[in-house]
């Protein structure tokens, strides 16, 4: 599903146009990633909780010469899942 579809649904679900639904959405998206990157979690009970997560450092190969790599510390974006989730 694209990012119009969703918002078209979204639109239907609540009975609003769709410039309504796509502010809500962006909206959505913009407070979850400004909470995220501020070290925060954001969680929705029964649905799931999205957090970021670290990666240490490590060595890696590269898959063309097989020579060794530094692959530096990161942090990513992670959605777990809830319960009504997990149980479709």
């Amino acid at each position: 599903m694209t990012k119009a579809e969703f918002v078209a649904a979204v639109a239907a679900e609540l009975e609003v146009p769709k410039i309504v639904a796509a502010e809500t959405v962006d909206a959505f998206l913009k407070v979850t990633t400004d909470l995220l990157k501020a070290g925060d979690k954001v969680s929705f009970p029964g649905f799931g909780t999205f957090e970021v997560a670290s990666r240490a450092a490590r060595t890696g190969r590269n898959p063309q010469t097989g020579a060794e790599i530094q692959i530096a510390a990161s942090k990513s974006g992670k959605f777990s899942a809830g319960k009504n989730l997990k149980n479709l």
